[in-house]
């Protein structure tokens, strides 16, 4: 994979989290730096919330573990915040 190609963490966020819920126009992703990290917040229709965070918040934590994986890959220390 190229530079060009690379998906940074807030698109790959963003790329999940449309493919789970039911209104993807509604998915709204913003990133803020925060110290020595970055924190990914992820706003989705509240009729989705429960399709995002998952049962046990399974879900949540899967997106938590592919991002911090990405985010490794570009030494960078990220939080993803499901708001």
């Amino acid at each position: 994979m190229d530079e060009k190609e690379e998906m940074h963490s807030k698109e790959l966020v963003e790329v999940i989290a449309k493919a789970l819920v039911d209104n993807p126009e509604e998915v709204a992703v913003t990133e803020k730096t925060e110290g020595r990290g970055t924190v990914i917040e992820l706003h989705v229709a509240s009729s989705d919330m429960g399709k995002v965070i998952g049962k046990q918040g399974k879900i949540a934590k899967a997106i938590r573990s592919v991002v911090k994986a990405a985010s490794f890959r570009e030494k960078k220390n990220v939080d993803v915040e499901i708001v």
